[in-house]
C-alpha cells in the first residue's frame, strides 16, 4: 500500500518530574546492568488507533509524573562510580525527571497505514516520531507523544537498556497507563532496588558513559528489513506435526525460531558463493528472574536475562528436520540454569563475554517481545494496535518475535537478518516452510 509523506511539528518539550517528593540517593546498578553491550537506548514506536485529540499528551504526562513516584530511580541520571578504579554504573536518584516531547502530525494514521509495514523500523525519515532535544543529559527515559488528525497517536520511546530489560520497561509503561487512567497504585508494585544478586563481581570493563560499543571488527554487510506474519493456525499445524512425529510438545517461540534459523541458513550459508561448511549460531535471551537464589521478587524491573546459544554446522542445520532443530533449541534452553549460575559465580574467570559475541553474518539473534507486556499498555483509549521495534544495529543479524497488528492473531517476525541479495530467497524459503 502506498503511504503518503507526512510531517511532524514538535509543539513542546520538557522534563517531567515525579509529582511528589522522592528519595535522594545513589544506587548501584547490577553487573548485568553495567555491561557495555547494554550501554544504549532501546527504541520503540507504540501505535494507538484511538485517542482524544489535544488531550492525549496531557493525560500521559500526568500518568508519567505519578508513576515516577514509585519508580523514582527512572527520574534520576546515570553516573559512573569513582570507587575502586571506577567502572561501576550507578543511578543518581535526583528527581530531575524524564524527557517528554509533545508533537502533532499533519495527517491521519490511516493515511500512513498505521505504520503496518513497519518501514519506520529502519528509516531515518521516521525519526520524527522519536524524542529529541535532550542530548547530553544522560536521561534514562525519553518519550514523544505524536497526535494524528484522526485522534490516534504514536508514542515514541527511548529507554536506557542499562536501567531496564524488556520486561521491566513494559512493567513501567503499564504503570504509566494505569495511573493515566486514574488508578491510584500500579497493579505491580515496583521493587526498589534489589540489584545485588551477584555473589562475585564480573570482570570490570572500563567504558566512558557516552560509549555504546566495544572495540570490534566492523563487518562490511548491510542488512535488509523484512516483516513476516505467521498466523496462529500455521503455528498450531507445525506444533501438531512435531508432537505427532516425536511425541514432544514445543512452544510457539521454539517452532518459529527453528523455522527462521533453518530458512536463513539455507538462504545465506548454503546458497552463498562459498560451499564450505560453516559454524552457525542462534542466540536468544531468556528471563532469569526465577533462577536467582532466592528468586527475584515480582516487581523487579532491572536487567536479569542471559543469552542462550545454539551452535550447529551449516550443512547439518540446512538438512535437518524442523523437529530436530526444535530439539536443539530445547536442549540449549535446558542448560540455562547451570550456565546462568556459573556466570554469576564464576563470571570473573570467563574468557569470552556471552553478552558480547563477535558480530558475524553466521550468527542470528532472536528476541521474543510478544510476552513482555508492551501490547497491554493502555493510557485510557485501549491497547496499541501494534508495537514497532526500531533497528538497533545494521550489522547485527536479528529478528524480533512480536505480534501482528490487531485484529490479526499470531506472530510478526520483524527481521534484519539478510542482505538485499538474499532477501527474496529468504522470504521464499519462509513461505514454503510455513505452507503459504
Amino acid at each position: 500500500m502506498h503511504r503518503m509523506a507526512f510531517s511532524v511539528i514538535r509543539s513542546s518539550q520538557s522534563l517531567v518530574r515525579p509529582c511528589e517528593q522522592t528519595p535522594i540517593a545513589t544506587l548501584d546498578l547490577s553487573e548485568i546492568d553495567s555491561l557495555p553491550a547494554l550501554r544504549s537506548d532501546a527504541r520503540t514506536l507504540h501505535v494507538y488507533r484511538h485517542g482524544e485529540y489535544h488531550q492525549v499528551a496531557k493525560v500521559i504526562k500526568e500518568g508519567l509524573s505519578k508513576a515516577l513516584v514509585p519508580y523514582y530511580p527512572l527520574a534520576g541520571r546515570l553516573k559512573e562510580s569513582t570507587v575502586n578504579g571506577g567502572g561501576q554504573l550507578q543511578v543518581e536518584c535526583s528527581g530531575q525527571g524524564v524527557w517528554l516531547v509533545e508533537a502533532y502530525a499533519n495527517c491521519s494514521l490511516d493515511a500512513v497505514n498505521y505504520f503496518d509495514d513497519t518501514v519506520a523500523s529502519h528509516s531515518n525519515k521516521y525519526d520524527d516520531l522519536l524524542p529529541r532535544g535532550a542530548e547530553g543529559l544522560d536521561l534514562l527515559l525519553q518519550m514523544q507523544v505524536t497526535e494524528f488528525e484522526c485522534g490516534g497517536f504514536v508514542v515514541g520511546i527511548k529507554f536506557s537498556h542499562s536501567i531496564c530489560d524488556g520486561l521491566g520497561s513494559a512493567q513501567f509503561l503499564n504503570a504509566v497507563g494505569e495511573m493515566a487512567r486514574g488508578i491510584k497504585h500500579p497493579s505491580i508494585t515496583p521493587v526498589v532496588w534489589k540489584r545485588d544478586f551477584f555473589t562475585k563481581s564480573l570482570p570490570k570493563q572500563q567504558m566512558n558513559l557516552n560509549t555504546t560499543t566495544t572495540t570490534t571488527t566492523v563487518p562490511n554487510y548491510q542488512l535488509q528489513h523484512a516483516n513476516i506474519d505467521i498466523f496462529t493456525d500455521q503455528i498450531s499445524y507445525l506444533k501438531r506435526e512435531i508432537q505427532e512425529s516425536t511425541g514432544r510438545s514445543c512452544s510457539s517461540f521454539e517452532v518459529v525460531a527453528a523455522v527462521l534459523w533453518i530458512c536463513r541458513t539455507r538462504t545465506v550459508i548454503v546458497s552463498n558463493h562459498s560451499r564450505h561448511d560453516t559454524q552457525v549460531k542462534l542466540v536468544f535471551f531468556a528471563n532469569c528472574r526465577h533462577l536467582v537464589d532466592p528468586p527475584l521478587p515480582k516487581g523487579f524491573y532491572g536487567n536479569c536475562f542471559f543469552p542462550v546459544t545454539v551452535t550447529a554446522s551449516s550443512e547439518t542445520l540446512a538438512h535437518s528436520s524442523l523437529a530436530d532443530v526444535v530439539e536443539m533449541i530445547q536442549e540449549a534452553k535446558a542448560k540455562l540454569p547451570n550456565e546462568f549460575a556459573n556466570y554469576i559465580k564464576e563470571g570473573h574467570q570467563i574468557e569470552e563475554d556471552p553478552f558480547s559475541p563477535a558480530l558475524s553474518y553466521a550468527t542470528l539473534f532472536i528476541s521474543e517481545w510478544g510476552k513482555l507486556g508492551f501490547n497491554r499498555v493502555d493510557f485510557g483509549w485501549g491497547s496499541p494496535d501494534h508495537v514497532i521495534p526500531i533497528q538497533a544495529s545494521a550489522l547485527m543479524p536479528a529478528a524480533i518475535v512480536g505480534t501482528p497488528p490487531l485484529p490479526q492473531k499470531g506472530i510478526r517476525l520483524v527481521t534484519w537478518c539478510v542482505e538485499e541479495i538474499h532477501g527474496q530467497t529468504f522470504i521464499d524459503h519462509m513461505m514454503k516452510m510455513m505452507g503459504k
